[in-house]
């Protein structure tokens, strides 16, 4: 039996449907109960997605996630998949130690060593908090005068993790995209969202300070492309960019034809995740000089975006046309993991 933890409007939603419809054994369980660990004692695995906007998820889900595996539970996502989760200096630190393309990224944790570097380096350089999702947190220092505010401001007053402000400017593009009602709508829910924050905002009050993370910005990239994989499988589509802008992700302009996805980002993509380890991987890939290179991984992504893709790669490249549920392909490797160490204890 494996447990599931229920959170409408995310991957459990599939799974528990998938369960159902297969009928494989499942429980229903809280993962921030007192008795989770109870709870969990007869299930042979837990799978629970958390999102990186819900700050009590924060607090545990990693240290749970590390709980349940010692006592021998598999988990999806598992502490390979997530331990770099939502932080973009581990993963700076993960993908250079193996080597993968990863984007020319400095992090720095002293202010006179970053003042330095800011003096020879050559801009512009893209800013970065630690986290955040949909260019959030992400920033254009165009000139050395903009990096050396950005390092003083890191060093001094620091980063409100969560902004009121970026959800109205994202709703402000759309409506420059789009001139339509729902758009236009959308500004009111973002100013009401300035005035009158939402819990998982006021809640999640962090500063982020004594610390500075940029990347050297890669120029002539009017998209970039996404390739999420999960297990021998993957998907991928084309995101371009805001208009008048660098950043594609949150954009809104989906691109889905196979076609326009570069073989090449789909081997680094599987080749990355092999050598991770981990269960489901999300890359944002961008073109230099050079070829593919990864901006950030996650495991986490939008259902609503990559539901319309109109199908997948095995690993051995060969395109799979037609719809398919990615949470499916989830639960299928879980329950298989799940049966392979039942099997060994029973051999044991």
């Amino acid at each position: 039996m494996i447990a599931i933890h229920a959170r409408s409007g995310s991957f459990s939603d599939k799974w528990i449907e998938y369960c159902e419809t297969h009928r494989i054994a499942y429980k229903l369980v809280d993962c921030y109960a007192l008795d989770i660990i109870e709870q969990m004692r007869p299930c042979s695995g837990l799978m629970w997605h958390w999102a990186e906007s819900d700050g009590k998820s924060l607090l545990f889900a990693r240290q749970l996630t590390a709980a349940l595996e010692t006592m021998g539970k598999k988990v999806f996502p598992g502490s390979a998949t997530i331990w770099y989760y939502d932080d973009k200096i581990a993963q700076k630190y993960l993908l250079e130690a193996i080597g993968a393309p990863l984007i020319p990224s400095h992090v720095f944790y002293d202010k006179r060593k970053a003042l330095e570097w800011a003096e020879a380096a050559d801009f512009p350089k893209v800013f970065k908090l630690r986290g955040g999702i949909l260019s959030e947190n992400v920033r254009i220092a165009r000139d050395r005068k903009a990096g050396v505010k950005f390092i003083e401001r890191a060093f001094g007053s620091g980063y409100q993790a969560k902004s009121r402000v970026h959800y109205l400017n994202k709703q402000l593009r759309r409506f420059g995209r789009e001139r339509n009602l729902q758009s236009f709508v959308g500004i009111g829910r973002g100013a009401y969202r300035v005035a009158f924050p939402t819990p998982q905002v006021t809640n999640n009050t962090t500063i982020e300070k004594n610390y500075v993370y940029f990347q050297d910005f890669v120029p002539n990239n009017d998209h970039d492309i996404r390739v999420v994989v999960i297990g021998k499988r993957a998907f991928a589509v084309k995101r371009m960019v805001h208009e008048g802008d660098f950043r594609a992700s949150g954009s809104g302009h989906i691109i889905y034809d196979p076609l326009q996805i570069p073989e090449e980002c789909l081997k680094i993509a599987f080749d990355v995740t092999d050598r991770l380890g981990s269960q489901c991987a999300a890359y944002d890939f961008v073109f230099g000089e050079n070829g593919p290179m990864i901006v950030e991984v996650s495991y986490g992504f939008s259902i609503s975006a990559h539901r319309p893709c109109p199908g997948y790669w095995t690993y051995e490249l060969e395109w799979n046309e037609g719809e398919f549920f990615f949470e499916s392909f989830m639960i299928e490797d879980f329950i298989a993991e799940c049966s392979s160490i039942q099997r060994e204890n029973e051999r044991a």
